[in-house]
């Protein structure tokens, strides 16, 4: 549980250095490809000074495929922001969970108690409540906003349980060159976006996601530990729920803003639900 925990803190922080750059108005997809970058050369940095530089094929195409789901996940869910209400898309982003949770059961076979199950139910509804409150104004309505946020949800869903199939795989012992390989095809990708947009990145963005970038190498390597050793069933909604209920709380006491009567109710659910699973 210790590694529960350590996930939980450092992924709450790495959400809080985000907001950060977001109030400071920074350009969000400089900042995941700086960070990625730094994840990249931070871990390589470190295999080459310890001498475990190591590189199986299994650890090559998983650090490919999940480097570019990554990426292309993070800039989906920032192109969502800017066309779909930002609640809808942080449920959406949030939700996520059930996928891996769901492939977990029918890939891998984990099983889930009674009682999981019913904080599972329960997170989801904390998370909806304490993400859809804010922001009204959209570009885009009915079938086109289902598809949007369904892509945001799955495509996240997805990330996640590439990360979760490295247990699976027996490639724990190298998940330190996945990670480098996973920040070096995120960040590759992300530098063409980009490019491609002709944006022309800013110092202090680029300053802030070398800092989160090696911030998230620690988180990362937390993470990968918790799943070498824990359930995806218990690790996926105990993380999910907590940041998102660590996530309210700081909003209202430090950053100083309202919490709205559902998003209270939420933290009230989620403290309940997160005692259910674990």
């Amino acid at each position: 549980m210790t590694w529960l925990f350590l996930s939980i803190i450092l992924d709450f922080g790495f959400v809080q250095l985000f907001k950060h750059g977001q109030r400071r108005g920074y350009y969000a997809p400089v900042v995941i490809t700086t960070n990625y970058l730094i994840v990249a050369l931070a871990i390589a940095t470190y295999l080459v000074v310890t001498d475990a530089w190591a590189l199986p094929s299994g650890a090559i195409y998983t650090g490919l495929a999940t480097g570019t789901v990554f990426i292309s996940s993070m800039l989906l869910m920032n192109h969502a922001l800017t066309i779909a209400p930002v609640g809808s898309v942080l449920t959406a982003f949030r939700m996520s969970i059930v996928v891996p949770i769901a492939l977990s059961i029918y890939l891998w076979g984990e099983s889930m108690a009674s009682t999981q199950f019913i904080g599972l139910i329960l997170a989801l509804i904390a998370l909806a409540l304490m993400t859809t409150h804010s922001g009204n104004e959209t570009h885009v309505r009915g079938i086109k906003a289902f598809g949007l946020l369904a892509s945001v949800c799955i495509w996240q869903g997805i990330s996640h349980t590439c990360l979760r199939s490295v247990h699976y795989n027996g490639l724990d012992e190298v998940y330190l060159p996945i990670l480098m390989i996973i920040g070096a095809t995120a960040g590759l990708i992300g530098t063409l976006v980009i490019a491609l947009k002709k944006h022309r990145p800013q110092i202090p963005a680029i300053k802030l996601g070398i800092f989160i970038g090696l911030y998230n190498a620690l988180a990362l390597c937390v993470i990968m530990t918790a799943l070498s050793q824990l359930p995806g069933t218990l690790f996926f909604p105990t993380l999910g729920c907590s940041v998102v209920l660590l996530d309210n709380l700081f909003a209202h006491f430090y950053w100083k803003e309202h919490l709205a009567r559902p998003a209270i109710a939420g933290v009230g659910i989620a403290v309940i639900a997160v005692l259910l699973v674990i």
